[in-house]
């Protein structure tokens, strides 16, 4: 039996149940989905898959490059829900690892958020990742201005975001991950492997007209038109 989890309470509920069942999460950020995963029992964890809620990092870049239409200089934060990402970002992205002061660690602590975002000031474009201990309801509006100033774009990593003040984002609907959901579903039936956890394969793109043209951005309709769409 196939089980589809839906955001983070269901994935939960579903690691919590005793059945002979695979579990598709969708709806569930990377940084919930592998907390919560790296807790179960070994033979739990291989009966589960995911359908990460953020958009995928490569397409990220991708539409950035769409945006400026040339190569631009990316940077990234890292901080320890996010350091999985490293080998992924590795060579593309100028890494910045948000990590506290020696002997005042603990599992969600992380450097000023000032010093980091100084530390991406060679950057043109900063690409957020969902990792609260970073990116959070206290300090967004702090970096969206911070970086509005230094005429930095910020990829966001959803619409919300973009309605704020990020530059840019690709962002899925439900039918687009409800699609990839039945298609892992589907591949699971027919070769009884269990796909991998994937980022979203299906998006549309969604532009803050007035911060690109504040950071003298002339969209050009490619990149107004980036997506992949589900068939």
């Amino acid at each position: 039996m196939v089980y589809v989890a839906i955001g983070p309470d269901g994935l939960r509920e579903a690691a919590a149940r005793r059945c002979d069942c695979v579990v598709i999460a969708a709806y569930t950020s990377s940084q919930v989905w592998r907390a919560l995963h790296a807790r179960l029992p070994a033979n739990r964890a291989r009966a589960m898959t995911a359908v990460y809620a953020e958009p995928a990092p490569r397409d990220q870049l991708r539409l950035a490059a769409l945006l400026y239409r040339r190569p631009v200089r990316v940077a990234a934060i890292l901080g320890l829900d996010t350091a999985y990402l490293l080998p992924l970002l590795q060579g593309q992205v100028d890494l910045v690892q948000a990590r506290a002061p020696l002997g005042q660690e603990t599992n969600d602590a992380v450097a000023d958020i000032g010093d980091l975002l100084a530390r991406t000031r060679h950057s043109e474009v900063l690409l957020a990742l969902p990792d609260s201990a970073i990116y959070n309801p206290e300090n967004i509006r702090n970096i969206l201005l911070s970086t509005y100033r230094r005429k930095q774009g910020v990829i966001g990593f959803s619409s919300d975001m973009v309605k704020v003040g990020a530059l840019a984002t690709t962002y899925s609907e439900i039918e687009d991950i409800n699609t990839q959901v039945a298609e892992m579903a589907a591949s699971f039936v027919a070769s009884g492997e269990l796909p991998a956890p994937q980022f979203p394969h299906y998006f549309r793109t969604a532009i803050n007209e007035g911060v690109a043209r504040s950071l003298d951005l002339v969209v050009s309709d490619e990149a107004r038109r980036f997506a992949r769409a589900r068939p």
